[in-house]
């Protein structure tokens, strides 16, 4: 007997599927490279922004400072992550992305972008640009996503 979910109901359950193919695609795409999501959201984060503190890195990933430690242990334990002290403090260390942790994560955008079009595959250029208009029209009148 085939393992498959019930067809969506509504159109807000067709746009969770398609997050969910989304989110399997980053998921496939950082489980090639043995990362969690947590690993591959701090590395790239360190990518985009080095010499972050732990606390800061534990409010971007929105976790505790203990378990971005442990994190950080297995990305440094890999080679992907350095610390280092900074201006003499040693109570102080700054959080930075090797030169193999940048090379690891390197890609996710593209890949992203190559799900989003296999994803969209079925729809011509009409289409798209009619299924665009219309997620704006419904975004519009919804809070922007913010990362605190």
């Amino acid at each position: 007997m085939p393992d498959t979910a019930p067809a969506p109901r509504s159109p807000l359950e067709f746009v969770r599927w398609i997050s969910w193919a989304q989110m399997k695609a980053g998921e496939d795409w950082t489980r090639e490279r043995e990362l969690t999501r947590p690993q591959s959201f701090v590395l790239d984060s360190l990518v985009q922004s080095p010499g972050a503190s732990q606390s800061e890195l534990a409010r971007r990933s929105r976790t505790t400072p203990a378990s971005v430690s442990s994190l950080l242990r297995g990305l440094e334990g890999r080679g992907l992550i350095e610390r280092r002290t900074e201006g003499g403090d040693e109570r102080t260390k700054r959080v930075y992305a090797t030169a193999a942790g940048a090379a690891l994560i390197a890609g996710f955008e593209e890949a992203m972008v190559a799900a989003d079009e296999t994803i969209l595959a079925p729809l011509d250029a009409d289409e798209r640009a009619a299924f665009q208009k219309l997620l704006a029209k419904i975004t519009a009148q919804l809070p922007q996503p913010v990362r605190d």
